[in-house]
C-alpha cells in the first residue's frame, strides 16, 4: 500500500470546514450538478436526504454530536467563491474488524471553478484532517472517466486497488438460448465454491462500505430461521452446465446489502453468466423492475450486457497509508 507524504500546509482563505448547520442544502445542489449524468436511483434519494437533514434541527443536533463516528457525510471541507460553496469534500468515518479508517467522498467542484487546485486543496486539507485524527487508512473511488481527478490522488499518494461498475437493467425483453445451461434453485452443495466467488468478487477488504455479510447467504436452518424473523427475502439461483457449476446469483431485497450479487470462476462461461441474469430479471420484474448489480471490471462485462443491464459508472477504488 502507498504512503503519503503530505505537503506543508497551505492556509486557503477561500477553504473553510463544513457546517452543517447552514451548508448541507448547497452542498446537496453542487453534488447533484456534478454528478446527476451518472447517478443512480440511490444517488438521487441521497440528495434529497442530504437537502432535507439541512432543514431538520433535530437531524443537525444529533448531526452535531456523532459526525466523528457515525458512517455519514457530516465532516468536511468546502470551498466558497463570491459567498457561493463551489467545491466541497467529505471525510467519512468507517470501521472494519474494530479498525477505523475513513472515506474521501463528494468530491465535487462546480463545473466554472474546476482546473483551478480546487480539487487537490481540498483533498490536501481532507488528509491533514484524517492524519490529526490518527488514522492511518484512507480510501476514495473516482470515476474511471475522469483522468485529471486520477492524476491528483495519484500524485497525492494513493494507489489503484480495484476497479468497479454499477449496473442497472434497462427496458426490453431479453433471451439466450442455450440448452446446455440449467438453471436451479442455489442447493446447499453449491455453497463452498459460491463462498469462494463471492469472496472473490466482494472482498472483505471493501466489506466496511458494501454493508453486506457473505454469510447471510449460507445454508443452513439457523440462517433461514434468522432471516424469516428479519423478513430479509433473499433468492438464489446457479447456472449450471455439463452438471458443472458456472455461475451463481443472489438477490437481497433490504438490510444485509442490497441487489444482485453474482459470482463466477475463471473457467464459467461467460453464457451461463447471462442466462442466470436473464432468469432473475423475469422472476424479478413484477416486484422489481430495477435491478442493479455492482461487479469488479472483468471479463463478464460483455455478458453481463447481454443480459441487459446497462453502465451507470465505473469506480476506481485507490488507497493509501499515512
Amino acid at each position: 500500500m502507498a504512503s503519503i507524504t503530505l505537503p506543508t500546509r497551505t492556509q486557503h482563505e477561500n477553504l473553510r470546514p463544513l457546517n452543517i448547520l447552514r451548508d448541507l442544502p448547497a452542498v446537496a445542489d453542487l453534488i447533484e450538478q456534478c454528478f446527476s449524468d451518472t447517478m443512480d436511483s440511490e444517488g438521487r434519494r441521497y440528495v434529497q436526504d442530504m437537502r432535507r437533514a439541512g432543514n431538520d434541527n433535530s437531524f443537525i443536533k444529533w448531526a452535531n454530536r456523532v459526525a466523528d463516528s457515525t458512517s455519514l457525510p457530516l465532516t468536511g471541507y468546502i470551498w466558497e467563491e463570491n459567498n457561493q460553496i463551489v467545491g466541497n469534500i467529505s471525510v467519512v468515518p468507517f470501521r472494519h474488524r474494530g479498525k477505523k479508517l475513513y472515506l474521501i467522498a463528494n468530491v465535487a467542484v462546480h463545473p466554472n471553478y474546476r482546473r483551478k487546485g480546487i480539487a487537490g486543496a481540498l483533498t490536501e486539507r481532507a488528509l491533514q484532517h484524517i492524519r490529526e485524527k490518527k488514522i492511518k487508512d484512507v480510501w476514495l473511488h473516482v470515476r474511471a472517466d475522469n483522468p485529471e481527478a486520477i492524476h491528483i490522488y495519484s500524485k497525492l499518494g494513493f494507489t489503484e486497488y480495484t476497479r468497479r461498475t454499477s449496473w442497472q437493467t434497462i427496458a426490453g425483453h431479453f433471451e439466450m438460448n442455450n440448452p446446455q445451461i440449467q438453471i436451479t434453485k442455489r442447493h446447499p452443495h453449491f455453497w463452498q465454491t459460491q463462498r469462494l466467488w463471492l469472496t472473490r468478487f466482494y472482498p472483505d477488504l471493501l466489506a466496511w462500505h458494501q454493508h453486506w455479510d457473505i454469510s447471510s447467504l449460507r445454508p443452513g436452518f439457523l440462517n433461514w430461521l434468522y432471516l424469516l424473523i428479519t423478513d430479509v427475502n433473499i433468492r438464489q439461483w446457479v447456472a449450471t452446465k455439463n452438471n458443472q457449476l458456472h455461475a451463481t446469483l443472489s438477490f437481497i431485497p433490504h438490510g444485509l446489502g442490497k441487489g444482485l450479487y453474482a459470482g463466477a470462476g475463471d473457467r464459467s462461461d461467460p453464457e451461463a453468466l447471462t442466462v442466470l441474469l436473464i432468469h432473475a430479471r423475469r422472476e424479478l420484474l413484477h416486484y422489481y423492475p430495477k435491478l442493479t448489480l455492482d461487479f469488479p471490471v472483468s471479463d463478464f462485462d460483455e455478458a453481463i450486457q447481454n443480459a441487459g443491464f446497462q453502465k451507470i459508472r465505473t469506480l476506481i477504488w485507490m488507497h493509501a497509508t499515512l
